[in-house]
């Protein structure tokens, strides 16, 4: 899994023991066994943590806002104190304020923590899932649920591998693009409404919605299935957006950018995504367009742009008819 983006976890809302339980509960199986005056308790950070050191006493960069698991690890380590001392560190546990706990394998919980929990008013849950799968796949699942998200009309489909989002007015041919797109080989995330999530790496990661998945709705034609027409490989699950792609009405562009140079940007979920503008028009192949701008996009990923290429070899074949040897273009990069 890759490291999430610290500032990722201070975007994410706090939410309530109670309420978080309803949106999990029918993919994490979670049972109630103490503590449950406390449901109302905020998690400030929704996600998974084990608690290692805190249970020894040692608190030092506790991430106590997370809720607290309790693997195999954790439980044999209080296992093997005394009823004393297991009272103690577990009071000093609860007195961190951490808003819940979670017992994996279906453990159950030792009886001062089902005491302490009552007393100190912090749900106690039971899980058959194991440790290393709840603090995975469970913190995935939170994150699709709580994470940061937007719905948008617009269309999303994956380009030769980039992830595309294809927005503008009603009428101006995203889904007709889209089609034409995936006649050519290429993938449908989305169609119409499309929704956007900001995950733990700071990606924004587009998917349908579950009602309207691999549908589609072609001017003429009527509502179409996607994998049914064309095959399961037509269709992606999700994708990361990489970059939009607004149509807009040839006449209400103005000052259009040539050379492709101009940085524009479309903010989405305080994200800055590289954007382009196509004017639509009359006999314009928008599908063309947007592939070929895909395909772009992969290249100045890579470090190339065909606009300071350009302007290099114009540069160079000047230089010629002067009787300039043209210098590299690493020499002149030192020169400047």
């Amino acid at each position: 899994m890759e490291a999430p983006d610290q500032s990722y976890h201070s975007r994410l809302p706090s939410i309530s023991v109670r309420r978080l339980l309803e949106l999990i509960r029918s993919r994490i199986d979670v049972v109630p066994v103490a503590g449950t005056k406390g449901l109302d308790r905020l998690i400030a950070e929704p996600m998974l943590h084990r608690p290692g050191l805190a249970l020894t006493g040692f608190f030092d960069y506790f991430a106590n806002s997370r809720i607290q698991v309790i693997g195999m690890t954790e439980y044999a380590y209080l296992a093997s104190l005394s009823h004393e001392e297991r009272r103690d560190k577990l009071r000093r546990f609860l007195e961190a304020d951490v808003p819940c706990i979670i017992f994996c394998r279906s453990k159950p919980p030792f009886p001062e923590m089902l005491e302490l929990a009552n007393e100190y008013q912090v749900p106690v849950f039971s899980t058959e899932w194991g440790a290393r799968q709840l603090t995975h796949d469970g913190s995935f699942i939170i994150q699709e649920y709580i994470a940061p998200q937007v719905r948008l009309h617009g269309t999303m489909v994956e380009v030769a591998g980039v992830g595309v989002l294809i927005e503008g007015e009603a009428g101006l041919g995203k889904s007709e693009t889209g089609l034409g797109l995936i006649k050519r080989g290429h993938a449908l995330v989305a169609d119409d409404l499309t929704q956007l999530r900001l995950d733990a790496s700071g990606r924004i990661v587009a998917s349908a919605l579950p009602s309207t998945r691999f549908f589609m709705e072609i001017r003429g034609i009527g509502i179409i299935n996607v994998p049914q027409v064309f095959g399961i490989s037509a269709v992606r699950g999700q994708k990361e957006l990489n970059f939009v792609v607004t149509l807009r009405k040839a006449e209400e562009v103005r000052d259009l950018d040539r050379t492709g140079m101009a940085d524009l940007r479309r903010e989405l979920l305080g994200r800055q995504l590289p954007q382009i503008i196509i004017p639509v028009s009359a006999g314009r192949d928008l599908v063309t367009l947007v592939e070929t701008a895909a395909q772009d996009f992969k290249l100045r990923q890579n470090g190339y742009f065909a606009s300071v290429e350009l302007d290099r070899q114009i540069m160079n074949y000047h230089m010629t008819l002067a009787g300039i040897t043209p210098g590299t273009s690493e020499e002149r990069k030192n020169e400047g």
